[in-house]
């Protein structure tokens, strides 16, 4: 492979020819041979957005020559639109770093530094690597530290992936809860508390529940989006802004704004952005929850689905594929458990991200790629599964005539009894139902003195699934 010698503050070192990045890029590609998983893409995507924007505002603050600023501006558009050598799909050549680097992100705010000077010195006559007209530290840099850039774009990717990715696939859910709650409508089954039989509900109270779970996830996500909008650009180094220009962050987080769709604003306390990611850990439990709330949605439908004659059998669940290499004809509740896979990762994501919060010491958190990784996957993942969930498994479910069969054999209609009799008398019929397989209609006419007409009506299922 043919290569180039650049030089940094350290010495020389050969970096291939045709590589975009340059020497901190490549020392950074020797020292983390970790996991050969690199940086997500939309991250990077975020950072070059933001390097955009710096190089904007500071040609228009005087900071930077015209010339210098349009390059890198071109250059940076490039990236974004994936042109020519920046195919989204060849990213990773251009972005090698594995995520387990250092934890301020310096390697990875130093590749895009590198790349993006490179691009621009292309686009000026130069070659890859120069570092004139188009510096990566003096030019492309600018009014920015690692320690104030990394964390502001591990937030706007964040918002960029609730905006395009979670939200879509909540809404869906719970669009598809709502239509099959007023399907199921009239459709009654025994509740279950503790896994056991409890008083009758309509199936699209079920689902109402289902619907009303996942609603109250998208506010939750809107909480976490008015965390992540606040951001430590312009902090620099330690919080003081030191080397900065006191416009510079107000007038980037505008453009960002603007031209992605999402809210970023600069902190009132750029120390405190800096030496802790407070914000990061309370906006990932919030979206955290709606694993919780994806799991209990689903381990329902599967439970409720289970059988098809040997369990419970009360919703017929698509078959979306075979279930079993030897018993022919079984089908699986394969997305439900898709799912909760998910979940559980989302889960354990959020316990790597707690535990990175709890790394910051005195003015900087050092864990931050860690959690770049964990937040992508955690949003991107959890809204591709709300929406799979929907398009694959709810909209094709179907109720069937097991849930109103058990209601007529439930123990737990005997609750109806207990403002005419008494509790102590309706336990008593529910436990002679249960040892002798009878009905409670039947025990209670030989137990009670209610004519038939009376205990018609108590017993009626629909009227016990409201007040």
């Amino acid at each position: 492979m043919k290569s180039r010698m650049e030089k940094d503050s350290l010495g020389e070192l050969e970096v291939p020819a045709e590589a975009y990045f340059g020497v901190q890029t490549q020392r950074a590609v020797g020292n983390f041979r970790i996991s050969g998983q690199t940086m997500p893409v939309e991250f990077i995507r975020a950072m070059v957005m933001i390097k955009k924007a710096a190089a904007e505002v500071n040609g228009e603050l005087g900071l930077l020559e015209g010339k210098v600023a349009g390059a890198i501006v071109e250059a940076c558009g490039e990236i974004l639109e994936g042109k020519g050598a920046f195919a989204w799909g060849r990213m990773a050549e251009h972005f090698p770093i594995d995520v387990y680097q250092t934890g301020s992100g310096t390697s990875t705010n130093m590749n895009v530094n590198e790349v993006v000077a490179s691009q621009a010195n292309e686009i000026l006559g130069g070659k890859r690597g120069d570092k004139a007209p188009v510096h990566p530290n003096d030019h492309v840099n600018l009014g920015q530290s690692s320690n104030d850039v990394v964390p502001t774009a591990l937030q706007v990717m964040a918002l960029w992936e609730i905006k395009n990715e979670l939200r879509p696939g909540l809404v869906r859910l719970h669009a598809a809860l709502l239509k099959k709650s007023a399907e199921f409508w009239e459709v009654i089954k025994t509740g279950r508390t503790h896994l056991q039989d409890a008083t009758p509900i309509r199936l699209g109270q079920e689902f109402l529940g289902y619907a009303g779970q996942v609603e109250r996830g998208l506010g939750h996500v809107r909480r976490a989006e008015e965390i992540l909008a606040e951001v430590a650009l312009g902090g620099t180094a330690v919080g003081t802004g030191i080397n900065g220009h006191r416009e510079f962050a107000k007038r980037v987080c505008g453009l960002l704004s603007e031209r992605l769709g999402i809210w970023v604003r600069e902190t009132e306390n750029h120390f405190q952005a800096q030496s802790s990611m407070d914000g990061v850990v309370a906006a990932h439990g919030l979206i955290r929850t709606g694993a919780v709330t994806l799991t209990k949605i689903a381990n329902d439908l599967r439970w409720m689905g289970s059988g098809p004659r040997a369990g419970l059998g009360e919703l017929e669940l698509p078959a979306v594929q075979p279930g079993s290499s030897i018993m022919p004809g079984k089908v699986n509740p394969v997305i439900c458990e898709s799912v909760v896979m998910v979940c559980q990762r989302v889960v354990g994501n959020d316990g790597t991200i707690v535990a990175a919060g709890m790394g910051a010491h005195f003015e900087l958190v050092t864990t931050y790629p860690v959690v770049i990784a964990a937040m992508d996957e955690s949003i991107s993942w959890l809204g591709a599964a709300a929406g799979n969930l929907a398009d694959l498994c709810v909209d094709g479910l179907r109720a069937t005539e097991r849930g109103p069969e058990l209601v007529e054999k439930g123990l737990m209609l005997a609750t109806a009894l207990v403002p005419v009799i008494g509790y102590d008398a309706a336990a008593g019929i529910a436990k002679e139902a249960a040892k002798s397989g009878r009905s409670i209609g039947e025990v209670a006419r030989e137990r009670t003195k209610l004519t038939e007409g009376e205990l018609k009506k108590l017993l009626d299922p629909s009227t016990m699934v409201g007040p």
